[in-house]
């Protein structure tokens, strides 16, 4: 769980973190957004750094700075921020992904120096913003493990969320209309696939063979693979015909707005309800996470809460 999820504003692109904030270990002096606020909000609103914004984008993204420049100071201002420390190489390894995010070194330096900064302050903001983390989940984890009773029980009162509707294993081949080229205008395009359907007629396992010879789909590699199919993922005329035909039965020549195709049944998948047994780890992790987020987002809103709210006296 990380501080950004909180602050209401969208996960920025993994350049994270608040440098121009001076944090010693007796706390964090007064906020002070500076140009790497910017730069984090701006990647995380925009896709852009703050050179590339608009005024009212500028705008935006320094009220969304000053949200990470609160949320860092009383993450690392609070208790639990007590003994909590990074593993060996973790800042270093942060940095390398930033890098790595970058086309050269050259457009990494430019991205820093917009935004006025060093790799060494860079390395600084991101050793907050993985302590930040560490934080977060230290307060997360104090919820505790999600036990197998209580993951069963949410199973069984939520059944609807583990139904799995109705599906198709399917491969197609298709052939494409442009009238541009004369093998593909429509007449010949339909007539094409008449003879590749006349062959699968009297020799139906040739499918694989006749898609990655003829097929004009990028699944033609893989033998026309669709894949798994619920109803409303292909073409409509597509769709229709697939969910009427029986397992190992090919369409007849379908029209849709690509081309000509011929699609093929593979497999049905029942709808059903997942067994709990297939779905109770996951399930158990997934709830203990969801547990552990909800906990960390209150404990949060609670310590903002209180640095907003002026004592009594």
């Amino acid at each position: 769980m990380h501080s950004r999820e909180l602050s209401r504003a969208p996960a920025p692109a993994r350049i994270t973190t608040s440098h121009a904030r001076r944090y010693s270990r007796r706390g964090a002096r007064t906020v002070t957004p500076d140009a790497y606020y910017e730069l984090k909000a701006a990647l995380a609103l925009f896709g852009r750094d703050c050179s590339a914004l608009t005024d009212d984008e500028r705008v935006r993204a320094q009220n969304v700075a000053r949200q990470y420049a609160s949320i860092e100071t009383v993450v690392l201002s609070s208790d639990e921020a007590s003994g909590v420390c990074l593993s060996p190489g973790a800042v270093k390894k942060a940095l390398g992904e930033l890098r790595d995010r970058h086309q050269d070194a050259d457009s990494f330096a430019a991205t820093l120096a917009h935004a006025g900064l060093t790799e060494s302050l860079l390395a600084d903001a991101l050793r907050r913003d993985l302590l930040v983390d560490a934080v977060m989940a230290k307060v997360g984890a104090a919820a505790g493990q999600v036990g197998a009773t209580e993951a069963e029980i949410f199973y069984y009162t939520h059944l609807d969320r583990f139904h799995t509707p109705e599906r198709r294993t399917a491969r197609h081949i298709l052939i494409t209309v442009n009238e541009n080229f004369p093998e593909n205008t429509s007449d010949r395009a339909e007539q094409r696939l008449s003879e590749i359907a006349g062959r699968l007629k009297a020799k139906p396992g040739r499918f694989e063979e006749q898609a990655i010879k003829h097929s004009e789909c990028p699944t033609a590699l893989n033998g026309g693979q669709l894949g798994e199919i619920r109803r409303g993922q292909l073409y409509p005329e597509l769709d229709e015909a697939l969910f009427r035909l029986a397992a190992g039965q090919l369409s007849d020549i379908l029209r849709s707005e690509m081309g000509f195709h011929i699609v093929r049944c593979d497999a049905i998948h029942p709808e059903g309800t997942v067994p709990y047994a297939e779905v109770a780890e996951t399930l158990r992790q997934r709830l203990t996470e969801e547990r552990a987020s909800k906990d960390a987002k209150r404990w949060l809103a609670d310590l903002l809460k209180k640095t907003r709210t002026p004592a009594a006296g």
